[in-house]
């Protein structure tokens, strides 16, 4: 995630800037699409100069991928997923079930905000197989998550003594992905808190002893 570095009311106006191509930008694409969406769009909806957004973004591509880092964090501060409260506090957690608790609750905000821009992604990589490149690395960022997730859980009372970190990372790697959460809240109707709860049972009876 880029992050504009400079301080006082230079660097200020900046972030500002960038916080409203970024709200632009996820207004449009979730309604028109990725393929129609121009930056000139953009650059209207935000007030500002297409050249802006050149200068901040580099293109489209690199917007969209900003967004999408933006959504899943919540914020554009530059904090891992590891480090953000909510999953230190299922680290810190005492028991497999507060762990669980935290982990599911966490997990389902990040869902939330992601669910409307994932189609959008989807459908856009379709269109730009380039946009793929964006995103790769050496190592799957979400299944290190849930790797350091899965290893203190199963170190906690009440796991369960026959599961192995790589099986329970497995699990919440796939419990705890978008598609089993727009499968559910998307397409079958589920509000958020009926995901939470069975996910959470789901988990439990998996994981826990």
């Amino acid at each position: 995630m880029q992050l504009v570095k400079s301080t006082g009311k230079k660097g200020e106006k900046s972030r500002q800037t960038r916080r409203r191509i970024l709200k632009a930008g996820y207004e449009l694409f979730v309604e028109q699409g990725y393929g129609a969406t121009t930056l000139q769009s953009i650059a209207e909806r935000a007030g500002v100069a297409v050249q802006t957004i050149y200068f901040a973004f580099g293109n489209k591509p690199s917007l969209l991928k900003e967004l999408v880092d933006v959504t899943i964090a919540g914020d554009d501060e530059p904090i891992p997923t590891m480090q953000r409260d909510w999953f230190q506090a299922a680290l810190a957690a005492d028991t497999t079930e507060a762990h669980l608790g935290a982990l599911v609750r966490g997990t389902s905000q990040v869902l939330q905000r992601v669910a409307s821009i994932m189609d959008v992604l989807r459908a856009a990589s379709a269109q730009d197989p380039s946009l793929a490149s964006l995103w790769q690395q050496d190592r799957d960022p979400r299944l290190e998550v849930q790797t350091a997730a899965a290893a203190s859980l199963v170190a906690k009372p009440g796991a369960r003594a026959d599961v192995s970190v790589e099986y329970a990372a497995d699990v919440l790697y796939g419990m705890l992905s978008p598609e089993v959460y727009l499968l559910f809240v998307r397409d079958r109707g589920w509000t958020p808190e009926r995901w939470e709860r069975w996910v959470y049972d789901t988990l439990h009876a998996q994981l826990c002893g």
